[in-house]
């Protein structure tokens, strides 16, 4: 199923006619800088880890393409002067500052209302199976998940938000829309309930992980290797996870969590490798 990804998550090519050709210009600045894309590696990951007769690659491929999408159109969103005002992003200018507000603002709503279009032109998926996806995806997407964390982010500037709340506000700026890709690949293959609530369990374990292991690298990293700018949080005075537990403890709060991630994970057997690898790889990894 690796083979379904693709270096980029779907390039607008003929996608916009002449009068909004600036706009597709725009768009591919986003798709094309390069990330971890771990969100369609979680998708792909979930779908091989409950089958071992293989699902379309066309379908993996269009769907992984959309849950990248969603990220990319947050990333671009976050990054605004009325968000978290960064001026970097995946190692090179945010859209804002390599165009305009108004661009970057246009091609995130442009890029979230295209995730949806590829889930719906997906091949080799039946009707049911994209209304479930289209359902989660939005859920993950919205006021319940990724916009309600940024909100809550953007109103812990200045608090003392404490552990358990950081926890809840994680679980849906970040957790959402990983646990909508184990979700997604999993009903690609078919999975049952019980596969799914394990997929689930364990990509709120490792969604939580990220952000814990993001929150250690903004002190222990760089920007050249973090690709945008480093100590964003601590210098509007928002708490994170190093605040509230301090480097060691934060280190110790990750292996926790990857070790639960992992638990959830028994029942799949060698076909969950990839993303027992991909769990110890976001803990591990230093970018």
């Amino acid at each position: 199923m690796q083979e379904a990804t693709t270096n980029d998550p779907g390039m607008l090519d003929s996608y916009t006619d002449g009068s909004t050709a600036g706009l597709r210009v725009a768009c591919n600045y986003a798709l094309s800088a390069e990330g971890k894309r771990v969100r369609p590696l979680l998708l792909l990951g979930s779908a091989r880890a409950v089958t071992s007769q293989g699902v379309s690659s066309a379908a993996l491929s269009a769907v992984s393409r959309a849950i990248e999408i969603v990220h990319i159109y947050s990333l671009i969103h976050d990054d605004l002067p009325a968000m978290d005002d960064d001026d970097m992003r995946r190692g090179k200018p945010s859209l804002h500052k390599a165009f305009d507000e108004a661009t970057a603002i246009l091609v995130g709503d442009g890029l979230q209302a295209r995730a949806f279009e590829l889930i719906a032109d997906a091949p080799d998926i039946s009707a049911e199976q994209k209304v479930r996806m289209v359902k989660i995806l939005a859920r993950a997407a919205g006021i319940r998940g990724m916009v309600g964390g940024q909100y809550t982010d953007i109103q812990a500037v200045d608090s003392d938000l404490g552990l358990e709340a950081l926890q809840r506000m994680h679980m849906m700026k970040t957790g959402a829309l990983i646990q909508a890709s184990l979700a997604l690949g999993g009903i690609a293959a078919n999975a049952s309930d019980e596969q799914l609530e394990a997929l689930d369990k364990y990509g709120q374990h490792i969604g939580l992980a990220f952000q814990v292991v993001d929150d250690i690298l903004d002190v222990e990293s760089d920007e050249a290797t973090l690709g945008k700018t480093k100590g964003k949080d601590a210098a509007a005075n928002k708490p994170t996870y190093v605040t509230l537990l301090g480097l060691n403890g934060a280190k110790s709060e990750a292996r926790r969590l990857l070790a639960m991630s992992l638990i959830e994970l028994d029942s799949f057997g060698e076909s969950a490798d990839g993303l027992r690898d991909l769990a110890r790889y976001l803990v591990k990894r230093d970018r």
